[in-house]
């Protein structure tokens, strides 16, 4: 039976005083194999979003399945204050593992980040600027890659096709694209694609890339107002999709920092990795102001998802639209 009156019925949460979550799902099933050097990654992973994350940030960590070493580790920086919440599942799948991490939570801003990511410090503050310098961003990536304006931005080649704001830039750091493309075991790429890509400049002057990946990126608390709730695949198939797509569907843009914020260190660890050097951050950043998100249409996802995809995939188009953005003719037709 019940006793007296809950003294937390009909009480409202106390005013969050966190401006920025991140969640980071964490599987790491056994120590050796695949996974020989993955507690070491996740170790300094975690490390190194302390060291660079200023002092409003939430960190959710999700125990996808790990065995008791990783376990305990996490439970360990739980008890230690370091991470502010520790949630334990069943190997459930890395998008549906981050779905747990997001929900029950209000942060204006949100980071979801594989747990092979090594932040470097400044990564908040550049995240910052581009939602600032651009309303319309709501995604925004921390590591340039090559050719990101061709997944899901048809909306920004759109909404800018006649704007001198979208073209062609020199890529910032040809060395980070390239390292991040090798970490991933991918072969050498079109010399053009390191040298410049498709970018868009702020009323300002403030620069970002088109595109993002979903291997660290920031998203807009917003676009999760209606959420998902679950999908079948482990990793990879068409899971992450729903994270690619959440941006145009609510009519925002895929964007990416002009320059690298984080390294991606895989499954085997290497002294490179120990060579970054880290200094606490402080500073506390300001408010991302709301911009009212609405939902893409029907027509809207025709237009520019569907029909303008498919135009600008049509060489002859895709070769004039490259000129017209700012490379020669020898560039458009290799790029």
């Amino acid at each position: 039976m019940r006793v007296g009156h809950n003294p937390h019925k009909d009480q409202l949460l106390p005013e969050d005083t966190f401006t920025h979550q991140v969640v980071i799902p964490v599987h790491i099933p056994q120590q050796d194999g695949y996974f020989k050097d993955s507690l070491q990654v996740l170790q300094r992973c975690l490390e190194s979003l302390l060291l660079t994350s200023h002092s409003a940030t939430f960190i959710t960590v999700v125990n996808n399945g790990s065995d008791a070493v990783t376990t305990q580790f996490l439970t360990q920086l739980w008890a230690q204050g370091k991470i502010h919440e520790l949630i334990h599942t069943t190997a459930i799948g890395k998008v549906n593992a981050l779905l747990k991490g997001i929900v029950g939570h209000r942060h204006p801003l949100l980071t979801l980040a594989d747990s092979d990511v090594l932040f470097l410090p400044g990564w908040q503050q550049a995240t910052h600027e581009v939602f600032l310098a651009f309303p319309k961003a709501g995604v925004v990536g921390i590591v340039p890659q090559y050719r990101l304006f061709l997944q899901h931005c048809s909306n920004v080649l759109f909404d800018l096709f006649a704007s001198n704001q979208l073209r062609f830039i020199p890529v910032h750091d040809p060395l980070s694209i390239e390292k991040f493309h090798q970490s991933l075991g991918w072969g050498p790429s079109n010399p053009v694609h390191g040298q410049l890509t498709l970018g868009v400049e702020s009323p300002s002057g403030f620069t970002a890339y088109v595109g993002s990946g979903h291997f660290v990126a920031t998203y807009k608390r917003s676009l999760f107002d209606s959420i998902h709730s679950f999908t079948d695949y482990k990793m990879g198939g068409t899971s992450e999709t729903y994270l690619d797509e959440l941006a145009w569907r609510k009519n925002t843009w895929r964007l990416t920092t002009y320059a690298n914020f984080a390294y991606h260190m895989g499954n085997v660890y290497e002294p490179w990795m120990n060579d970054i050097k880290f200094v606490q951050e402080q500073a506390l950043l300001p408010a991302i102001p709301e911009v009212p998100l609405s939902t893409a249409s029907a027509i809207s996802i025709l237009v520019k998802h569907k029909l303008f995809k498919k135009i600008l995939k049509i060489r002859v188009v895709k070769t004039w639209f490259y000129r017209n953005k700012g490379l020669t003719k020898a560039q458009a037709t290799s790029y």
